[in-house]
């Protein structure tokens, strides 16, 4: 939940739906809080049986024992033997209760050890890392034939996708695939890149059977641009790069499998030339440039690149999301391209592009695909209609086929679909998003319209979306937070998030006080029984002595399991319930932060989550037994050094001195791994980073077979953490020794002087068997708190970082104590009302922009927009057409509140005042959270109030979804997966639409709302707005002219400024660019 939220902070802030998503977070966390609860009950009952067990065994050992003393000669056993053994075994004793609190980090590094090991063992029935596998082809013609193809997704084995599907894609020729959302186009493309395998038919390549070619073979011969174009995040030469990895130049393998790429774009990054920076590394890497640069220029990305700071060494992000969707497209196209594959595989490869470069691309396309087997799925029919093929798809079977001119003379079902696209020229039409009319040389490289990006981080959400490329160098770690907290101030918060638990805090200080106390009792007794074991004494006064000391140490074990059950169990809940809180807190602290925090300072998805996984289980290591352990030790400690300065002050005295010294040598450990952890803890979540991304981008890293690629760059991402922290380890490890050693140099001096005030009578045998084992299991206790240093030190650190996050939050350290009943049974915090509501306006709001100039914070120095004054009437329907990178999204984002004018107003209903639950936002790239339909349309809803399942029901058929929804086995219950990825993009965008009408806003913002969506859907999207317009001010961006040509008004946007304004037959007529799009986009035959 929390890092689909942090990838999505912009779409979370639009809806307000934090305090929804952190109910739902909370629920998950109190299923683990139990089973924390749970095992910290189990390790403390572990832990006092292993002490009952050794002070039993010692109980048993003096009973015997005196009662071998007691018997003389006859045993032929000496009070001396009887003594090492008594001994041996209260050292024993003493080393179970060294080694019991790390049994629990054992048995958890067991488990996470089984849980990867079943992971490494798992044998893939596809697997694009064999090489030998399979068949390989001497030459791939790209013929593709699916004869009697049956498939059903595993995440949904009782739906059929496709349903006795019989198709020929032949070789050399243009194949395209259109139809309604949800009807199988995608998983044609899945099947042929074998990232499943069908459940009935079989699959031909070539006339082979595709599941006895080699998986890793087969796709290097194809190159796929997949609908939701996913970047990985390097540089743009890295990315383009990519499609090299797994193709058929393997001279240039060892490049693209090693840093050299890497190491060009830092190096360009840092102010090096690229020419220069690329020549250095030979003329392989020379080639490889120049590849990249004609993909790039095939897909029209050459100029926008160019145009950026760092050119192709310019950082993606995660995912991508550093520029718009339309730049995204255009690489992932290079990306493709760059492969030269016998199979290109177009997934909606144009429906991110405005016109000029849609037509720019195609220009190019129609060279590149001539003589290559191309298979074009697309929603815009304008991009497809000179195919060689077009197959019309419907509830997963074929419909009809042919061409274009073919299909259109029956007048069947592709009929009506390019009658609901085709523009008119001469009559007013959809609203359509000129966005993109603009000329090739006024187009600017840019990020574009992408209010919400891609699914893994959010860096640059609505602040790339119409400016020049940005990045914050990876290389370049900083803690994001950038504070200091100290020890103190630390403890001084931990202190107040335990403050409900205080009862629980002081039982088990009191039983961790027995525990401590035990080691001093448990001296006095041995040195009592030693006395006693002597055989100057009657047997019948030993065998008593030793019935009495015998049942003391089995009182012992009884008092000392009993109290580390309630110490280990104490501290264990308070440790679960704070790290809970501290959790809740967190997650509530980083929604309450706006997206400009969430850009700044190398502050990542990744990055972020790190304080909700990794520095709260650090927290969480602090559990029960652990703060037991070190309470225990204290007390050991403390209680040693008075009992035995009371008993024998000189021997003391003598003993105590060299305590600094041990007592040095750990906090000399404790400082070094504060230091280590603080040093890489940003390095590893680097690599925690690039698994996220690589387990979310799954689909591309397997069409590209980039596997390999990546572990190696994991590997390298390791490589300079593990090297430093091996080296500071050592030395951590250094003290740790001395610790331990000192401990036996006590033993030795002890024994030596000792014996010494024994002999001098100062003290008696009793006396000093009493002060020796009392000190010396203090000062070896001393030994095993430092060993516990690691855990510590983690535990010290992730506290400060979480409570300098909690203090930036909304929540303050002196309210949080209900937050528990605040959450504990999933409470939605923000709507608990499930009242019908009156939306605030019926007819809309007024939106004026009064000289509005703005600059993102990222670039200061590039003014995005310029001087726009837009005036938009209540219920009006508007639209915002213009270039690539004219700023329409950034005018979205101000309307969000995302970000302040840097100078002029923006003005609702005339008032500078801006309410967020009167705003609705459907943005490009259609994000749903993996929870039920239910729960995505919902969430929508305004705060204050829950969606009611006939308000959810009503806004899905308004989206043209709720019959697709009702179709499902679960209905609404149906859960969506991460990312939405059970749905298709066409029914994902739909779901985003409902979940906007639920709010029954007064201002609905529409940032290509029907780019993946087929025709039907989008005529029925076009009645809904024309019902919906009348109640609710509407501003919308497409590309689909056909959109937006009923729009009231249509503003015109280049270079940041609002150039031209009318309805669509007035643009038509007056404005030459925008004439060239509606013209681009006929459909006539």
């Amino acid at each position: 939940i929390a890092s689909e939220c942090l990838s999505n902070v912009a779409l979370v802030q639009a809806f307000g739906a934090g305090p929804r998503l952190e109910a739902k977070f909370a629920v998950k966390l109190q299923k683990a809080q139990k089973d924390g609860l749970k095992k910290a009950f189990a390790a403390a009952a572990q832990f006092g049986f292993l002490f009952f067990i050794a002070y039993s065994a010692n109980a048993l050992a003096f009973w015997q024992g005196a009662r071998t003393i007691a018997n003389g000669s006859n045993s032929g056993v000496t009070a001396g033997a009887v003594y090492t053994v008594i001994f041996l075994l209260v050292d024993a004793s003493f080393i179970i209760s060294q080694v019991a609190p790390f049994l629990q980090i054992f048995a958890a590094a067991a488990a996470a050890s089984e849980r990867i090991q079943s992971v490494v063992d798992r044998s893939s029935n596809i697997d694009g890392t064999n090489t030998a596998k399979g068949i390989k082809l001497d030459r791939v013609r790209g013929a593709i034939t699916f004869e009697n193809v049956t498939f059903r997704y595993p995440s949904r084995p009782d739906f059929s996708v496709l349903e006795d599907v019989s198709l020929l894609f032949p070789a050399g020729k243009h194949t395209a695939i259109v139809g309604p959302s949800g009807s199988g186009k995608s998983t044609i493309a899945a099947l042929t890149t074998r990232l499943y395998d069908p459940c009935g038919g079989r699959i031909l390549v070539d006339d082979h059977d595709i599941q006895e070619v080699n998986v890793r073979f087969l796709r290097s011969r194809i190159g796929v641009v997949q609908q939701d174009s996913c970047l990985l995040d390097r540089s743009i030469l890295e990315n383009i790069a990519h499609g090299l990895v797994n193709s058929t130049q393997a001279d240039i393998a060892s490049i693209l499998l090693g840093s050299t790429l890497s190491d060009v774009a830092k190096s360009v990054r840092a102010g090096g030339n690229f020419h220069t920076a690329v020549a250095a590394h030979g003329p392989a890497l020379v080639e490889i440039v120049n590849r990249v640069q004609e993909a790039a220029n095939l897909a029209d990305a050459h100029t926008f690149i160019s145009d950026s700071e760092f050119g192709y060494a310019t950082m993606m992000g995660s995912s991508g999301n550093e520029v718009s969707g339309g730049q995204r497209q255009r690489i992932a196209l290079a990306r493709a391209l760059i492969k030269d594959p016998a199979v290109l595989i177009l997934d909606e490869a144009t429906a991110s592009l405005d016109t000029a470069s849609e037509r720019q691309i195609q220009s190019s396309l129609t060279k590149v695909i001539h003589g290559r087997t191309t298979i074009s799925i697309a929603h815009r029919l304008s991009t497809i209609k000179d195919a060689d093929n077009i197959i019309v798809f419907k509830d997963g079977r074929v419909v009809e086929q042919g061409s274009h001119s073919e299909l259109v003379a029956r007048d069947e079902t592709y009929a009506s679909m390019v009658e609901a696209q085709n523009l008119q020229t001469t009559t007013p039409m959809a609203r359509p998003d000129i966005g993109d009319v603009a000329t090739p040389d006024t187009r600017k490289g840019t990020p574009t319209n992408d209010l919400l990006t891609s699914p893994i981080t959010e860096k640059e959400a609505f602040t790339d979306s119409d400016q020049t490329i940005n990045e914050t160098p990876k290389e370049q770690l900083v803690d994001p937070l950038g504070s200091q907290r100290s020890v103190w101030s630390t403890m001084r918060g931990i202190a107040s998030l335990s403050r409900p638990q205080l009862v629980f805090v002081f039982l088990g200080i009191a039983a961790a006080t027995v525990v401590g106390g035990a080691f001093s009792g448990e001296a006095v007794i041995f040195g009592h029984t030693i006395g006693a074991l002597s055989p100057c004494r009657s047997p019948a006064n030993i065998r008593a002595s030793g019935n009495l000391f015998g049942l003391l140490f089995f009182l012992f074990a009884v008092l000392v399991l009993s109290a580390n059950i309630i110490s280990g169990s104490s501290f264990g809940k308070v440790a679960e319930k704070m790290v809970f809180k501290v959790r809740i807190l967190a997650f509530r602290a980083l929604f309450h932060q706006d997206l400009e925090w969430h850009c700044s300072n190398g502050r990542t998805p990744a990055v972020l989550l790190s304080y909700l996984s990794t520095d709260a289980a650090a927290l969480a290591g602090l559990s029960g037994t652990t703060v037991g352990t070190i309470v225990s030790i204290m007390v050991n400690l403390m209680a040693g050094i008075l009992m035995t300065h009371i008993i024998a002050w000189k021997i003391a005295f003598v003993l105590l001195a060299t305590l600094p010294i041990l007592l040095g040598s750990g906090v000399m450990r404790l400082r070094v791994l504060a230091q280590l952890q603080n040093r890489h803890q940003l390095a590893y979540a680097t690599s925690v980073g690039i698994t996220i991304e690589t387990v979310n981008s799954i689909k591309t890293v397997a069409s590209l077979g980039l596997e390999h690629e990546l572990l190696a760059v994991y590997n390298r991402s390791l490589v300079g953490p593990y090297k430093a922290s091996f080296k500071e380890i050592a030395n951590a490890d250094f003290w740790l020794a001395s610790a331990y050693s000192v401990s036996n140099l006590i033993y030795a001096l002890a024994y030596w002087w000792g014996t010494k005030q024994v002999v001098a009578g100062l003290y008696s045998q009793t006396q000093f068997f009493i002060v020796l084992p009392a000190l010396l299991f203090s000062a070896q206790s001393c030994g095993q708190m430092f060993a516990l240093a690691p855990d510590f030190s983690k535990a010290r650190v992730a506290s400060a970082k979480l409570l300098d996050l909690i203090d930036i939050g909304p929540a303050r350290l002196t309210h949080r104590g209900d937050i528990v009943n605040d959450t504990k049974k999933g409470d939605d915090l923000e709507a608990g009302s499930k009242e019908p509501f009156t939306p605030l306006n019926q007819c809309g709001i007024r939106v004026n922009f009064r000289d509005v100039y703005f600059s993102y914070p990222a670039r200061p120095h590039l003014t995005a927009l310029k001087a726009i004054d837009l005036e938009i009437s209540p219920g009006q329907f508007c639209a915002l057409v213009g270039p690539s990178g004219a700023g329409k999204s950034t005018i979205l984002s101000l309307l969000e509140k995302f970000y302040l004018p840097k100078h002029g107003r923006i003005e609702f209903d005339t008032r500078s005042t801006f309410d967020r639950d009167r705003v609705a936002l459907v943005p490009q790239d259609s994000h749903l959270f993996d929870e039920t339909v239910r729960f995505n349309v919902g969430i929508g809803a305004r705060s204050g109030h829950e969606a009611t399942d006939e308000e959810i029901e009503t806004a899905c058929k308004l989206a043209n979804i709720h019959e697709t929804i009702a179709s499902l086995p679960d209905g609404y219950n149906t859960r969506c997966g991460p990312n939405g990825d059970r749905f298709s993009g066409g029914q994902k965008q739909r779901l985003s639409i409902a979940r906007a009408l639920v709010r029954q806003p007064s201002l609905l913002l529409l940032d290509e709302p029907t780019s993946a969506l087929d025709a039907e859907s989008e005529v029925h999207f076009q009645d809904t707005l024309a019902k919906v317009s009348n109640r609710m001010t509407v501003v919308a961006i497409a590309h689909r002219l056909h959109t937006i040509m009923k729009a009231s008004v249509i503003f015109l946007i280049e270079d940041g400024r609002c150039v031209d304004r009318g309805t669509h037959e007035e643009l038509f007529q007056r404005n030459a660019s925008y004439r060239a799009n509606a013209l681009h986009q006929s459909l006539g035959t």
